[in-house]
């Protein structure tokens, strides 16, 4: 995987939690994720961790979960997505990120997702990366604005995310081709 000056990654393991760095900018190191939320661990192993690691495989090690973590004093801050849907075209991924409060407002979703996309295109042959968010997500949208995605469609909201405030308002889709990435 590409390395920036401080954002890494690493791949999953059975029973091995995180390990080994994948991709990295000046702040951040990504790994591949094993399940990182307060879920029972029995669980993470039992129904999580063999879909995420069926992923990677199926995959090629290229794509799937990727825990973030600090590069100064390593501190879990969330997660990132790279992938396709579970029967799309490998040419055409999913981004998406899902940070914790305290790392909101400085640029870690920017800076991953911009590693991501700089991996997508110049590393893997992708076509198109597309990103979903709820209507109201102005953060999300902005990031995505910032990468230079385009607004490509609005989405109803998926029935796990009705409870949520805001949900009523749908989401919306946003995309950006190699071509476009290429001549930002």
């Amino acid at each position: 995987m590409p390395e920036t000056a401080g954002l890494g990654a690493g791949r999953a393991s059975p029973g091995a939690g995180l390990v080994d760095t994948c991709l990295e900018t000046e702040r951040l190191a990504l790994r591949y994720l094993t399940g990182g939320s307060p879920t029972a661990p029995e669980l993470v192993r039992e129904r999580h961790l063999p879909n995420i690691l069926a992923g990677y495989e199926k995959w090629g090690g290229d794509l799937g979960l990727f825990a973030a973590h600090e590069k100064d004093g390593g501190a879990f801050i969330g997660w990132f997505i790279l992938r396709p849907e579970p029967e799309g075209p490998l040419d055409e991924v999913e981004l998406g990120y899902r940070l914790r409060q305290a790392a909101w407002g400085r640029g870690y979703a920017t800076e991953g997702s911009r590693a991501l996309l700089g991996k997508a295109f110049a590393e893997l042959g992708v076509r198109m990366v597309w990103a979903e968010t709820m209507s109201v997500n102005h953060g999300s949208r902005n990031i995505m604005e910032k990468l230079e995605m385009t607004l490509a469609d609005t989405i109803p909201t998926p029935p796990d995310m009705e409870m949520v405030e805001g949900s009523e308002h749908g989401g919306v889709r946003y995309e950006i081709t190699r071509e476009q990435w290429e001549q930002r």
